[in-house]
C-alpha cells in the first residue's frame, strides 16, 4: 500500500470514527430518555441504563451504513477542501484508484458489521429484553405487556420472557384448539425448562394453572409440573422475543423456514433476512453515492453543505426502504427485490454522477 493510499484510507477511517462517536452518543441520549419513561417500582433508572447499553450494539449495527456514508463524505471533503484530491489527480492518480482507497475502510466497516450483527448484537438484544421483562414484572414474569403471541400447530402461545439461550421460559400462556377450531383448554405456567434426555425432548412447565372449556362449564385445576410436547427448539425460542429486524441473519432464516412449515406468513422474516444480508451492499452503494457527490457537485462545497447532503441522502434512503417494505408485504412482492431496489437505486445514481465527472 502506497503512502498516498494509506493517507486517504486513514483520513476516511478517522472521519468514520468521528461520525460513529457523534451518532452513537446522540442515539444513546435519546434512547435513554425514552427508556426512562418506562421505569416503575421494579424497573429503575439503573436498569434502564443497563438495557440501553445492552441494546447499543444493535443501534450501532443499524447505523453503520449511514456512518460509512457520513465518514466518506466528510473525509473526502476534507481532502477536497485542502485541494489534496486535485493534486493527487494532477499527479496521475485515477478517480477509480481513489475510490478503491476509500473502499478499504468501508470493507473494514462491513466486516465489523457482520460480526456485530450476527454474533454480538442479537445475543445482547435478547438478554436485554429478557432482563427487562423480568425486572418490570418484579421477577415474576407475569406481565402480558411483554413477549409475543405465536401459533404452533393447534396452539397459541405467549411467553413473557426467555432466558438467554432459550432453554428457560417465564410466564407461559397456552391456548389449545380442538378440531372445530375452538378453544379447548388454556394453561398458564410460571416457569418452564427444556429437557433433552435419552433422545426425548420436551418442555417441563412448573406451577401450572389449567382450565378446560366444556360445552356448558369450565373445569379448573392446578399442577406442580406438566410435560409440554411441542415442536419448538430452544434455538427458535431464543429469537422469539426479538423483533425481526434485530435478529441475526441465521436466526431470521431459521425462523422464516419454521413459519413456512407451520403454514404461516413468513414474508416479514424473509424481508428482514434479505435486508440484513444485503446490508454490506447497501453500505457500498451509499459510499459510492457519497464519493460521486464529492468528486462532482460537492467538490467546492463547504463542510456544512456536505454534512447536510449526507443527512439528506440518509433520510431519502431510509424513506425509500421503509416505503418499499410495507408495499412488499401488502402486495406480495418478492422480499429479495424489495431489499435490492434501494441498493440498485443508489448504485445507479452514483455511477451516473461519476460518469459525468
Amino acid at each position: 500500500m502506497s503512502m498516498l493510499s494509506r493517507y486517504v484510507t486513514r483520513t476516511v477511517l478517522g472521519a468514520m470514527l468521528i461520525v460513529l462517536g457523534l451518532i452513537t452518543t446522540i442515539d444513546l441520549i435519546f434512547t435513554l430518555a425514552d427508556e426512562l419513561g418506562s421505569t416503575n417500582q421494579f424497573y429503575t433508572a439503573a436498569n434502564a441504563f443497563a438495557y440501553v447499553m445492552k441494546t447499543l450494539p444493535t443501534s450501532v449495527y443499524e447505523l453503520l451504513p449511514y456512518i460509512a456514508l457520513g465518514g466518506a463524505i466528510i473525509g473526502l471533503g476534507v481532502l477536497a477542501s485542502s485541494q489534496e484530491l486535485l493534486i493527487m489527480q494532477a499527479a496521475g492518480v485515477k478517480t477509480h484508484t481513489l475510490i478503491g482507497w476509500v473502499m478499504i475502510p468501508v470493507l473494514g466497516v462491513m466486516l465489523f458489521g457482520l460480526v456485530l450483527g450476527e454474533w454480538v448484537a442479537p445475543t445482547l438484544q435478547q438478554q436485554a429484553q429478557s432482563d427487562r421483562a423480568m425486572t418490570m414484572s418484579g421477577g415474576q414474569a407475569i406481565s402480558s405487556d411483554e413477549g409475543e403471541w405465536r401459533k404452533i400447530g393447534d396452539q397459541f402461545i405467549h411467553i413473557n420472557a426467555i432466558a438467554p439461550g432459550g432453554r428457560e421460559l417465564f410466564g407461559i400462556t397456552i391456548f389449545a384448539l380442538n378440531v372445530e377450531r375452538r378453544v379447548a383448554s388454556s394453561r398458564f405456567a410460571q416457569r418452564g425448562e427444556y429437557v433433552d434426555t435419552d433422545g426425548q425432548s420436551y418442555w417441563r412447565l412448573y406451577d401450572v394453572q389449567q382450565t378446560v372449556f366444556g360445552d356448558t362449564q369450565l373445569q379448573g385445576s392446578r399442577q406442580p409440573e406438566y410435560r409440554w410436547d411441542v415442536d419448538m427448539s430452544p434455538e427458535l425460542l431464543s429469537v422469539l422475543l426479538v423483533r425481526p429486524d434485530r435478529q441475526s441473519i441465521s436466526g431470521l432464516f431459521q425462523f422464516a423456514r419454521y413459519f413456512d412449515s407451520e403454514g404461516l406468513d413468513s414474508s416479514s422474516y424473509y424481508l428482514a433476512f434479505w435486508k440484513k444480508l444485503m446490508q454490506p451492499l447497501a453500505t457500498l452503494s451509499l459510499v459510492l453515492l457519497a464519493v460521486s457527490f464529492v468528486f462532482g457537485p460537492l467538490r467546492e462545497a463547504t463542510m456544512g453543505h456536505r454534512v447536510f447532503v449526507a443527512i439528506a441522502i440518509s433520510l431519502v434512503f431510509t424513506i425509500v426502504q421503509r416505503t418499499i417494505e410495507p408495499v412488499t408485504l401488502l402486495y406480495g412482492i418478492s422480499p429479495f427485490l424489495a431489499a435490492l431496489l434501494p441498493v440498485l437505486l443508489c448504485v445507479s445514481i452514483g455511477v451516473v454522477l461519476l460518469r459525468r465527472v
